[in-house]
C-alpha cells in the first residue's frame, strides 16, 4: 500500500463517494485501501463538503466504489479485479479533468 499512499488525493470535484464491500470476502483488499486513502484526513481536507460513506455488508456482494461528481457524473468501479493503484489512477485522472474543466469555465 506504500505506492498509492504517495499520491495526493484531491476531492475538489467530488460530491459523494460510496464504498461498498463485504469484509469477509477475499477480494476486498484494494477497495479497503482505496477507502483508507479517500477517507484520510488529508484527502478530506481538500473538500470538506465531500461525503465519504463506507457501506459494510454481509451478503457476499462484490466490492464497489461509486463516485458522484459535483456535475452529476458518476464513476462506478468494481474492486474485485482492480488494484488500489488502478482505482486511484482512474479516480485521479477524472478528478483532474473535472478540475481543468472548472478552471476553463471560470476563465470564460
Amino acid at each position: 500500500m506504500a505506492a498509492p499512499g504517495k499520491a495526493t488525493v484531491l476531492l475538489k470535484a467530488v460530491k459523494k463517494i460510496t464504498v461498498q464491500f463485504c469484509p469477509f470476502e477475499s477480494n476486498v483488499r484494494s477497495t479497503r485501501e482505496f477507502l483508507a486513502l479517500v477517507g484520510s484526513e488529508k484527502a478530506r481536507s481538500t473538500n470538506m463538503n465531500c461525503e465519504v460513506m463506507p457501506v459494510v455488508k454481509h451478503d457476499k456482494s462484490e466490492p464497489v466504489v461509486d463516485v458522484t461528481y459535483v456535475d452529476g457524473e458518476r464513476l462506478v468501479m468494481k474492486g474485485a479485479k482492480l488494484t488500489c493503484s488502478e482505482m486511484l489512477g482512474a479516480f485521479q485522472s477524472r478528478c483532474k479533468d473535472k478540475d481543468q474543466q472548472a478552471k476553463a469555465g471560470a476563465k470564460k
